[in-house]
């Protein structure tokens, strides 16, 4: 097993921010201004967002499936600007999706109703897998809240192939007998990625019941979800057919989920869309090379 570390007696989710700065060398000028903030949705249903920063803001990070919007702390860290991370819907302190978690279509709505409550519209929206493809339905659906799409080592061309490691990790076990077990599959299904930040994700995205085992916070993917719900190739024309700018953000290592032939597609569909290569990046890019993504978003939202 490895060595988790002392785990907290209580969870505090803005306690850990000087750790992701001290390991990804981000200097630190003490704890930033960060708040949570729930905005119901008109069915009742409801979804939270992490609001950094007290001016408004037009930066908008969508994570991916089976994570939380404490998945871009470091990225936040290293921007230093006022940004919104929103929990997709069924994950993190979010409540569940209208129809599951990968229904893209509603999940897209939901997401639109926020980000136009919290954020300034159009926005520069930045999505990395699921919350990707949630950008590309948003760019479909809301065209007029989007001023840029940033696509974060995902493509229409994502499938049940391409992804199943993805999905194998969501749908392990329902719970854990220890952290440490917990921690143990983690590392196992994310080799790029340091014990240590690994160790701050968990605590952002599990609990403790009061038998002492552990949970995730996210909604596992349903059978069908699994099986047929990860092809998302009809949203290859939106790639072609936006009018916002675009930037494809590719890991190179063997996590990523992002081939040569979708960037050929991606190239021919949106030939003046900006696309870079993360080459110690697999699938997760913001917390491989958190502070080089972050170079360059603020450089691509600058002027797109």
């Amino acid at each position: 097993m490895p060595d988790s570390g002392a785990i907290p007696d209580s969870y505090d989710e803005f306690s850990m921010f000087h750790e992701n700065a001290e390991e990804y060398g981000i200097k630190w000028t003490g704890p930033p201004i960060v708040r949570r903030e729930r905005v119901e949705l008109p069915d009742g249903r409801y979804l939270s967002a992490l609001v950094w920063g007290n001016e408004p803001t037009n930066l908008v990070f969508l994570h991916g499936g089976g994570q939380n919007a404490h998945t871009w702390d470091t990225v936040a860290l290293a921007l230093g600007r006022p940004l919104i991370a929103i929990d997709l819907p069924g994950h993190g302190h979010s409540g569940p999706g209208k129809d599951g978690s990968l229904n893209v279509e509603a999940n897209a709505k939901d997401l639109a109703y926020v980000i136009e409550r919290l954020a300034v519209t159009p926005a520069h929206l930045v999505g990395m897998s699921l919350g990707g493809i949630s950008t590309l339905q948003i760019a479909k659906d809301f065209p007029d809240i989007v001023r840029s799409a940033t696509l974060v080592d995902v493509t229409p061309g994502v499938n049940a192939t391409k992804s199943k490691m993805i999905a194998d990790f969501i749908n392990g076990p329902e719970k854990f007998e220890d952290f440490d077990t917990l921690l143990a599959r983690t590392i196992e299904y994310n080799p790029t990625r340091s014990v240590s930040s690994l160790r701050r994700g968990i605590l952002h995205n599990a609990e403790q019941l009061d038998d002492g085992t552990w949970v995730w916070r996210y909604a596992r993917f349903r059978d069908a979800e699994r099986t047929g719900g990860v092809d998302f190739s009809r949203l290859w024309p939106v790639v072609g057919q936006m009018k916002a700018p675009l930037f494809l953000a590719r890991g190179m290592l063997s996590q990523s989920v992002v081939d040569d032939a979708d960037e050929a597609e991606t190239r021919r569909l949106n030939p003046t869309a900006r696309i870079q290569h993360f080459e110690n990046s697999g699938h997760s890019l913001q917390g491989d090379e958190p502070v080089a993504l972050a170079q360059a978003i603020a450089e691509f939202t600058a002027t797109a």
